[in-house]
């Protein structure tokens, strides 16, 4: 079925976020290392970011590398910091073509010199695209961004340049690695795994969860399109009832 020609522009999240689960086990399935199961994940990244902007999804967030992945086998980070610099030269052309915005979120002091070189660089040279923001999630856990947001908000306090009484919800979204972005509408996580991952807790408070066994590396524009579809088919109350909706 093409999920697209069911879809309504009209109704489409405002912000998709997206955990890429399975690389390792698509390749494990394979008899392949698990360097090649990221690195065939990078064709199901392409697929879904121009998916994404050939709809009309104005922000994609997708999780790339969390503060946890650092304690993965060395090979494999170094593996994953390699594909990270290699996957941005590449793909620096299908973001110009695209008219997409790269951004990224994250503590990425961690990042290799190399690695962070190249991400701030397209960063800096896709700064005036405006079809799509694609964010990636890279050395990002939610708790150490909400403790880091806390932190600063403390120091302002302490020093009087913040009144305890105007901390409300804004004050905190401004404090967010997330602060130029909406919260997130649509959480989408591929290979069977149901749970968060450290990822986004504020700004999900709200989004539909999307769970589909499908491998990350076989996750196409389709299965984006039946995830989108299956959103616009929900309910979305905000905590009111459906009379109050109607």
């Amino acid at each position: 079925m093409n999920y697209k020609d069911n879809i309504n522009p009209d109704k489409l999240p405002a912000h998709i976020a997206i955990i890429m689960d399975g690389n390792g086990r698509w390749a494990k399935k394979k008899g392949l290392l698990r360097a090649s199961g990221h690195e065939e994940g990078t064709k199901a990244v392409r697929d879904v970011v121009e998916g994404s902007a050939e709809l009309g999804v104005k922000n994609l967030t997708l999780y790339a590398f969390s503060t946890e992945n650092w304690n993965r086998p060395k090979l494999e980070v170094d593996t994953l910091m390699r594909l990270l610099v290699s996957s941005l030269k590449k793909e620096i052309k299908t973001l110009m073509d695209n008219d997409i915005r790269l951004n990224s979120i994250g503590n990425l002091s961690n990042l290799p010199k190399k690695a962070r070189r190249e991400l701030l660089d397209v960063i800096d040279r896709t700064s005036g695209n405006s079809r799509m923001v694609l964010t990636l999630a890279l050395s990002y856990g939610s708790r150490e961004e909400i403790t880091n947001c806390v932190r600063q908000i403390t120091d302002k306090v302490k020093s009087g340049e913040l009144n305890p009484d105007a901390v409300d919800e804004s004050v905190i979204n401004e404090h967010l690695y997330t602060r130029n972005l909406p919260d997130v509408d649509l959480l989408i996580r591929t290979s069977g795994e149901q749970r968060i991952s450290n990822f986004l807790l504020w700004q999900i408070a709200y989004a539909e969860l999307y769970f589909t066994t499908i491998l990350w590396p076989d996750f196409r524009r389709n299965d984006l399109f039946e995830a989108i579809y299956n959103y616009q088919n929900r309910e979305r109350r905000f905590g009111k009832t459906s009379e109050q909706l109607s």
